[in-house]
This record gives C-alpha cells, sequence and structure tokens, in this order.
C-alpha cells in the first residue's frame, strides 16, 4: 500500500504540486505566527519607558497578536479548502486505477486508507518545505509588523522550536482533514470502473454536496433575513461576518450547478463569434474544472470583500453617528475662546491617564472637558449621573469604557503627570461607535501638555475658519479605517497568494483531461493561437463567473448594514478592491491558461 501511494506521488506530481504548495505555504506561514505569537505573549520592553509608553506598546502587541491569530485561522482554513479541492479532482481522474484495483480484489477500505496515507506523504513533504518558508515568513511578517507600527522596532522573534512542531503538526491535520472526502469517494468506486466510465465519474454533485451547499445557502438566507429584520448597524455586522462563511461555502459547494447557470451571462454579450462559443460551451459543459476554478475565487472575493465593506461601513458609521450627535458647527485644532461671532467654544484636551480600580490599572487617554459647553455642543447624554457634577476631583466614564463595569459614585485613583488624586465617578455615558474616548474629567485637573480641539457653535453671522462637523466627522471615520487598512491588507495578501495558488493549481490539473480536446480541435482545423485564445477566453469567463458570486456573498454580508439606523449613509463598498482582485484574477487565470494550453498543443499534430 505504501508502495502504491509513493508511485502515485511520483507519476503525479504535477496534480499534487498545488496542494504541496498549500500545505508548505500554510505551514510556514503558522510557523511564523506561533513564533511571533510566543514573542508578543512575553514581551521584552526596554528600561526607560514611562508607564503609558509601556501600555501603549502592549497594545501594539495586542493588535499583532490578534493579527497573526486571524492569519492561523486564515492559513489553516485555505490549506484545508485547496488540499480537499486537489484531492477530490484527482480522484474523479483516477476512477478507472480504482477500478483496476477493486477489479483485482482491494477492499474498499483498502483504497481510502491509500489516499488518505498519499495525502498524510503529501502534508509530511509540505510541512519539511514549510519549516525553511517559515523561517523567511518569521523576518517578513516581524518586518511587516513593524512597519505597521504594531509592534516597536527593537522587536524580536527568537527561535521556538514548539511553533515549529505545532505547525507541522497543523500542516499534516490539514492535509489528512482536506482528503476525507475524497478518500470516502475513492471507497465507493466499483470495478466496473476499470471498463466503462460510469454514471458515477460524470457526477459532479454528490448528495453530501447537495446536502452541505443547500444547508450553507438556506442559513445564509436566513441570516440575512434576520440582519434585515434587527435594523440594528453592530447586529447588522456580526451576523454580516457570519454570512460571509456560509454565503462562501454554500456557493462553493453549489458552483457545479451555480457557475454554469451564471456562465450563460457573458454569452448574451458576445454571441456568434467562434471563439467565444467554443469558450461558452467549455464553461457549460466542463462544468468540474470551472467549478474548481471560480470556488476559490468565490471565497476570496466573499471574504475579502465582505470583511473590507464590514470594517469599512463600521468606521464610516463612525463618522456619520459622530456628525448626529455633535452640535456644533467648526472644528478647529487649537483652544478657541468667546469672542465675536461665537456661540459656544467646547474646547476639549487629551492628555495620558492611568486608573487604577482595585488591582486592575488601566493606562489611557482622558479628555478634558468644560461640561457646561460640553453639552451645549453634543447631544450625547450619560446613561447614570450627571455631566453637571464633573467639577473637583471627578471623573465621568466615557463611551470606550461604558462596558468595562465602572460603578456611579465609586472612587478611582488616578494618575495625571506627576500628580496622584482620588476622583469619585459622577457619570458614566453610554456606548458609542467610536471608542476613542474613555475618561472625561474636568479642564481644572489638566496637566500640562496634550491634545487640543475645539468644537464651536456660531453665533448667527459669525464665520470661524476651520473644519466644517461633517469633514471633521468623516475624518474621524477614516482615521478608523486607515488602522482596519493595515490589518486587512497583509490578510488579503495571503488569502491572495493561497487563491493565486489554487486557482493555477485547479487550471493545471485540468490540463491533463484536456490534451484529446486541443488534438481534436487542432484536427478540425483549429490553429494552436486559437486553441490558446479559447482557453483564455474561457478562463477570463469563469473569473467574471466567480467574482461576481463572490460579490454577491459581500453584498448579502453588507445587507444588515443598509438595514441599520444610518441606512446608505454608513454603507462602504470597496469598489477598488473589488476591481484589484478581478483584474489580478483575470491575468493570473488567464496566464495560466495560456501557459498550460500553449504546453498542450506544443507537439506537432502527428505525434499526439
Amino acid at each position: 500500500m505504501l508502495r502504491l501511494s509513493v508511485g502515485a506521488l511520483r507519476t503525479r506530481w504535477q496534480l499534487f504540486a498545488g496542494a504541496v504548495v498549500a500545505v508548505a505555504l500554510g505551514v510556514g506561514l503558522v510557523q511564523s505566527d506561533l513564533q511571533l505569537l510566543a514573542a508578543t505573549d512575553r514581551p521584552v520592553l526596554p528600561s526607560g519607558l514611562s508607564a503609558y509608553e509601556r501600555a501603549h506598546v502592549r497594545e501594539g502587541y495586542v493588535g499583532a497578536a490578534t493579527l497573526l491569530g486571524m492569519s492561523v485561522m486564515l492559513a489553516a482554513f485555505l490549506s484545508v479548502f485547496i488540499v480537499s479541492t486537489t484531492f477530490g479532482f484527482i480522484t474523479v481522474q483516477r476512477r478507472r486505477e480504482f477500478g483496476l484495483l477493486r477489479l483485482v480484489g482491494a477492499q474498499r477500505w483498502y483504497l481510502c486508507l491509500m489516499v488518505v496515507i498519499e495525502a498524510g506523504l503529501l502534508g509530511v513533504a509540505g510541512s519539511v518545505l514549510g519549516v525553511l518558508i517559515g523561517l523567511v515568513a518569521t523576518v517578513a511578517q516581524s518586518w511587516l509588523l513593524v512597519q505597521l507600527k504594531m509592534l516597536p522596532p527593537w522587536f524580536d522573534a527568537p527561535w521556538d522550536t514548539g511553533a515549529v512542531w505545532a505547525a507541522m503538526i497543523i500542516g499534516v491535520g490539514t492535509a489528512l482533514a482536506g482528503v476525507l472526502a475524497a478518500a470516502w469517494r475513492a471507497s465507493r468506486v466499483n470495478a466496473l470502473e476499470a471498463i466503462v466510465e460510469g454514471r458515477a465519474a460524470r457526477q459532479v454533485m454528490t448528495r453530501w454536496r447537495w446536502f452541505w451547499g443547500l444547508c450553507a445557502a438556506a442559513g445564509t438566507v436566513l441570516l440575512v433575513i434576520v440582519a434585515q429584520a434587527a435594523r440594528d448597524l453592530v447586529a447588522g455586522l456580526m451576523i454580516g461576518l457570519v454570512v460571509m462563511i456560509s454565503g462562501s461555502i454554500a456557493l462553493s459547494q453549489l458552483s457545479p450547478v451555480v457557475v454554469p447557470l451564471v456562465g450563460r451571462i457573458p454569452a448574451v454579450v458576445v454571441r456568434g463569434n467562434l471563439i467565444a462559443d467554443l469558450a461558452r460551451a467549455g464553461v457549460l459543459h466542463a462544468v468540474r474544472r470551472s467549478a474548481a476554478t471560480a470556488a476559490p475565487l468565490i471565497v476570496l472575493v466573499g471574504l475579502m470583500v465582505g470583511m473590507w465593506g464590514t470594517f469599512g461601513s463600521l468606521a464610516k458609521a463612525v463618522g456619520v453617528e459622530q456628525e448626529r450627535l455633535v452640535t456644533a458647527d467648526v472644528v478647529v485644532d487649537h483652544a478657541v475662546g468667546s469672542g465675536p461671532g461665537i456661540a459656544v467654544s467646547s474646547v476639549q484636551t487629551a492628555v495620558p491617564i492611568t486608573v487604577a480600580r482595585g488591582r486592575k490599572t488601566v493606562y489611557s487617554e482622558a479628555v478634558g472637558i468644560d461640561p457646561v459647553a460640553y453639552q451645549q455642543t453634543h447631544t450625547l447624554r450619560p446613561r447614570k449621573g450627571s455631566l453637571d457634577r464633573l467639577t473637583g476631583n471627578t471623573i465621568a466614564i466615557g463611551p470606550g469604557m461604558a462596558a468595562e463595569g465602572y460603578q456611579l459614585s465609586s472612587t478611582l485613583k488616578v494618575a495625571l503627570g506627576n500628580r496622584q488624586v482620588h476622583v469619585r465617578v459622577v457619570a458614566i455615558m453610554p456606548e458609542t461607535l467610536d471608542v476613542s474616548e474613555n475618561f472625561f474629567i474636568p479642564r481644572a485637573l489638566l496637566p500640562a501638555g496634550g491634545r487640543t480641539q475645539s468644537l464651536v457653535k456660531l453665533a448667527p453671522g459669525g464665520s470661524l475658519d476651520g473644519q466644517s462637523v461633517k469633514q471633521w466627522a468623516a475624518a474621524r471615520g477614516e482615521a478608523q479605517q486607515r488602522s482596519n487598512a493595515d490589518l486587512f491588507a497583509a490578510l488579503m495578501g495571503l488569502a491572495g497568494i493561497f487563491t493565486a495558488v489554487a486557482v493555477v493549481n485547479a487550471v493545471g490539473m485540468s490540463t491533463a483531461d484536456r490534451r484529446q480536446e486541443f488534438t481534436l480541435s487542432r484536427l478540425a482545423g483549429m490553429t494552436r493561437g486559437q486553441v490558446v485564445t479559447v482557453a483564455v477566453v474561457e478562463s477570463g469567463t469563469v473569473v467574471v463567473v466567480g467574482v461576481l458570486l463572490g460579490s454577491l456573498v459581500a453584498a448579502a454580508a453588507l445587507a444588515g448594514v443598509a438595514a441599520g439606523p444610518y441606512g446608505l449613509a454608513a454603507l462602504a463598498i470597496p469598489w477598488r478592491l473589488l476591481g484589484l482582485i478581478f483584474g489580478s484574477a483575470l491575468i493570473v487565470v488567464g496566464g495560466a491558461a495560456a501557459i498550460t494550453a500553449a504546453r498542450a498543443t506544443s507537439r506537432r499534430l502527428g505525434t499526439y
């Protein structure tokens, strides 16, 4: 059995190459992520940093750990996806081989175990290669996180043997997890398959594929309905994150049915041309090939565009919310006193603060305000207590800390500059989407320094140079979106690499089945260039279909945002990202199709 598995890997290495690369990339990234996570969990900070600076560095470590954790999950998910796609495709191509083994007496469990051993060997090979990739990935990711200002320049990730072994175990585990469905299908091959191609060989949609696809589709529709009925922005965003996953799974499982159906749309635009008609026929009739190429694109567009749109909408909603909460007219970046043309000026100064509550210490920022002016320029009011009491040694809990369990009238020990004072909690503000304001203190407690801005309400006929509230609120949303962009740029790059491997792997595997098709096309009078062009146009059609279906998943994920309290004003559609993915996919998939078709038609007709 082991000899047969090794022989299959050796003779069909072109087909298994994509899965090996996927596992190697997954192992390398997981190894790198685990090493960096171990280093961020035990940060070594240089002496001489203030408590606030140390807290700021630790916050960056937390952000980096979040990104690395998401990277581990994404790498594992995409590795399983690519391995399962590869073995599912190869199992169909090897039905006659499995039929011969059944004909000479091989039992079902024998075929199943043989395929599992192949996946295990593939996982081991990919894991060994992945360890070498992990060495480079650790340096590259450390540099990237420092450039994103998540980690300090002195950060160093030492070698961690545990991370290497864990990554290799995950690599072999993802290979075995991805092969389970293919191994089961291999065990169902009958001896008759060695003699004649049966109905099962032509069947793409299995019962389990129908089951999981329809269940995921039904769950997605139900979630979209719930998000529409909730009419709550945060609930819509949370539901949208689940919709991305369920919708991507649904369309990926149902892609052999959905892709040919949607593939008829481009043919409406171009009809009557030989190249276009042949490409259309290839999409509609080579269902397995089209679905295998489109499925990674559906997952990529659904997840990346959906996630970017979700968090972009959250950032945009921050600006919309602030615009509605602030009744001032102009915002300037310095203190503005009373004067002609100025009705009210709310001066706000942000300074570092250390808040001790029992054994817990929070390093954050406090905003010094005049409570009277603040309430004249803001509609936000405390859910407990009153800002009118914010005088003397008092403090108000801002929206960013509203859910942290602070009690009204409790006493806190705070450090402001070089002073330590005990303050009483006189107000607790409600939660908002913008969590940048954590504490409010009277301006009399402010130490020297800090960042100051003034929210000014103008008197009739008055004017003042500065940003309008609408511009200021939009800038706050854009600032949050920029912080999100760094996170998702890294994730998008990772997902893009895996998707490129998946689609190139699918195109490469399908070439073995197309040599006879290309030969018949040449014998029918087509030139080699025409055959290659048909393959490129066909791949472009599949890209269009995959991006359209992925966009449908992303739109379903964003449906809850449009139904929220801010409506379309808070909806952020990442058109540039969608265009970037579409253009890159056309280049990668079209290039892979052109190269494989050119290689398949490189020999003269007489030598086929």
